[in-house]
């Protein structure tokens, strides 16, 4: 009987201690919440940068916790978003465009939180070749970028720009080392890459292998922005790549993260003060986020999530200096 009654107490002190443990969870900030926000590959930018942003919400809302997760990138984020198993997402703004007009119903309650850098056209001409631009690319071999890609959409509408078409050209579905490795050998002719400056390949192909950068002109260019509105006109300044004397005419894509409506209005505001107040840190992870302009907000291919209209009400964004 001694026995019995030893183990009833220990099993009450057991249910107590239980009890104040999730009490003291939930106390103060309530219980702990788990946040995903969807990046891309380890090698690009999206991940390094999902991952500062993760950290800096984190510190910044009670209670949360945020997870960079690697994925497939742009499409993968926006459909897992969409259907409930990710929270948060980055994307390039095409994917979000596209989505926003190709199937409006499916998308309806997707929120856009904040933009990104912008991807910049980089025209890449191997060593040698003597072209103006794209123009006189005809019947050479263009890399388009990786099949599905964002470069190779990229790629395709500027080529249209320019009164081409792939069967113009001889296209190669090349990545972005593959690209300026096969510049530098002279395998290829042209290159198109949709990423942000400073990118590696095209530093180590302009500064090793001879590779120029071709501009998009200003007939080009227009047409670009005239058929297709989530294009910038945009440029590559001098001194970011070797061999370029001045600055380099282009157009640009911007970066984009996004919700569904649901989310907690505090993270949304995390995230933007983030990117507002700690510029700088985040630079630390790779310098092209000095060229996030919170002023895009009014320019976003999708709806704004709520939280992001009431910041930018109460705390207008200026835009960055360059």
């Amino acid at each position: 009987m001694e026995e019995d009654s030893i183990n009833v107490r220990r099993l009450l002190s057991l249910v107590l201690l239980v009890g104040f443990a999730v009490t003291a969870c939930a106390g103060g900030g309530g219980e702990r919440r788990f946040v995903s926000l969807g990046t891309a590959g380890t090698g690009g930018i999206y991940y390094p940068l999902g991952g500062a942003l993760a950290r800096m919400v984190g510190e910044a809302v009670p209670g949360l916790q945020v997870t960079a997760e690697v994925t497939g990138g742009s499409v993968e984020n926006l459909n897992r978003v969409t259907d409930g198993g990710m929270d948060i997402g980055m994307a390039i703004g095409t994917t979000l465009v596209q989505a926003a007009r190709g199937d409006a119903d499916r998308y309806a309650a997707i929120r856009v939180i904040a933009p990104l850098y912008p991807n910049v056209a980089h025209v890449l001409a191997a060593p040698g070749l003597d072209i103006a631009s794209l123009t006189d690319a005809a019947g050479l071999r263009v890399s388009i970028g990786a099949p599905g890609s964002g470069t190779e959409q990229m790629a395709r509408e500027i080529l249209a720009a320019h009164n081409l078409s792939v069967d113009d050209i001889r296209p190669q579905y090349l990545s972005f080392a593959e690209s300026a490795a096969a510049l530098r050998d002279n395998a290829i002719d042209v290159a198109i890459l949709s990423v942000g400056y400073p990118a590696a390949a095209v530093l180590e192909a302009t500064t090793t292998g001879g590779v120029h950068l071709l501009p998009i002109e200003s007939g080009p260019l227009d047409a670009l922005l005239a058929a297709h509105d989530y294009y910038n006109d945009s440029e590559i300044p001098s001194g970011i790549y070797s061999g370029t004397d001045g600055a380099i005419p282009t157009a640009s894509v911007t970066n984009w993260l996004f919700a569904d409506q649901s989310l907690a209005d505090e993270i949304v505001v995390a995230v933007l003060d983030a990117l507002r107040d700690r510029t700088e840190e985040l630079a630390t992870v790779n310098g092209v986020t000095r060229q996030i302009d919170l002023a895009a907000l009014t320019r976003a291919p999708m709806p704004l999530h709520p939280a992001t209209i009431e910041w930018l009400r109460t705390s207008p964004p200026t835009t960055p200096e360059t």
